[in-house]
């Protein structure tokens, strides 16, 4: 798998090694620590090498019949100051992972994200919704899904393909820009109000990462392919996020400090689910406020 020392690769590592997968992690630790991998580091072939790397990748996806693909950059607003690099890591690096995953592997799980929709037109977001990313994070995300989609019909490979809403818990850097429950749990640590961009009223579909882990294990397992929305089929306000993890938190409810919008950040989004729970028999079982008290935990 390509990711694994990053925020959920690194819990799936964790999984496939207590569910006794032989698991070989290719990293180049941009963004992912190796920390992450402290209690499996024993159990696992690690590569360090960037996806970019036809040579590394070559020789990493050699032999293996499963990829898992993480590896990505995320950050919207970056993406705005530097788009051919997010289309050189997400697109690019996605096809040269693809051109050698043909030749050994039978089944390719690449993890998308629900920024494909762009600003959705009803609610909640089926598959099948309209395609307009507002971002070059999205449009490379998007671009990479074609190439999935285009390699699976080419070369009758599984593919699947799973949108991920917004994913939080343990091991997520605040500098992620879907890292808000993180960074509002940050704040109420030393006592500061969250800083909220834009009014709050902006709706996500949170799933805590450990759910996400359990759905890749199952679709490792699964004979399944398509396009997949991973979220819970349940969406609340930043500012309903907000007051949660203050209370969360035992702490004092603090007013929030609002600044600007975020450039190429999407006003509503929320999980058509069905297909994820009718495919997989598989549907998250961590709420919202026992997620955060797992974050809180790990943090103490």
């Amino acid at each position: 798998m390509t990711g694994g020392a990053g925020f959920i690769g690194s819990h799936l590592v964790e999984k496939l090694v207590d569910e006794g997968f032989e698991t070989r992690v290719l990293d180049n630790f941009s963004s992912g620590n190796i920390e992450n991998l402290e209690r499996v580091k024993n159990d696992i072939e690690l590569v360090n090498g960037d996806v970019r790397d036809v040579d590394v990748v070559s020789k990493t996806v050699n032999g293996v019949n499963k990829v898992i693909h993480l590896a990505a950059l995320i950050d919207v607003n970056e993406s705005l100051r530097k788009p051919q690099l997010y289309h050189d890591v997400n697109s690019t690096g996605t096809l040269t992972i693809l051109n050698s995953a043909r030749l050994s592997a039978k089944k390719f799980i690449f993890t998308s994200s629900a920024a494909v929709y762009g600003n959705p037109v009803s609610l909640p977001v089926k598959e099948n919704h309209q395609l307009n990313p507002l971002s070059p994070y999205a449009a490379s995300k998007l671009s990479a899904e074609k190439y999935c989609q285009a390699y699976s019909e080419s070369f009758e490979s599984k593919t699947t393909i799973f949108r991920l809403f917004n994913v939080y818990g343990p091991r997520q850097s605040q500098s992620n820009y879907s890292a808000v429950a993180t960074a509002f749990i940050n704040k109420a640590k030393i006592g500061e109000p969250p800083i909220i961009f834009g009014d709050g009223e902006q709706t996500r579909d949170f799933i805590f990462v450990e759910d996400v882990v359990q759905l890749i294990i199952r679709s490792i397992q699964s004979d399944a392919s398509g396009v997949f929305n991973v979220g819970t089929g349940s969406a609340i306000s930043i500012n309903q996020l907000a007051e949660i993890v203050q209370k969360t938190s035992n702490g004092g409810l603090l007013k929030p400090v609002y600044a600007d919008p975020r450039p190429g950040e999407i006003i509503h989004s929320l999980a058509d689910v069905s297909k994820m729970v009718e495919t997989f028999k598989f549907s998250p079982e961590v709420s919202l406020e026992d997620g955060l008290r797992k974050i809180i935990d790990a943090n103490n």
